[in-house]
């Protein structure tokens, strides 16, 4: 019976020490970060691409 109560005072201790711990927290607001960099690159490809696109077609027909 003690051997329980001891695994489960060590288990309480653990999950203080866990839910204390910020070691990751960097880590992990940088990856958000680099996620949001990349769905907004992502979102602005199509009007890059149509804006581009434009140009091309403006200097292919004043070279013509």
């Amino acid at each position: 019976m003690q051997y329980s109560f001891r695994k489960e005072k060590t288990m309480k201790g653990l999950l203080k020490r866990l839910w204390k711990d910020d070691d990751g927290q960097d880590l992990i607001e940088y990856g958000l970060l680099v996620t949001l960099i990349a769905l907004a690159v992502t979102a602005s490809m199509k009007p890059l691409a149509t804006a581009l696109s434009k140009v091309f077609n403006s200097a292919s027909s004043s070279l013509s």
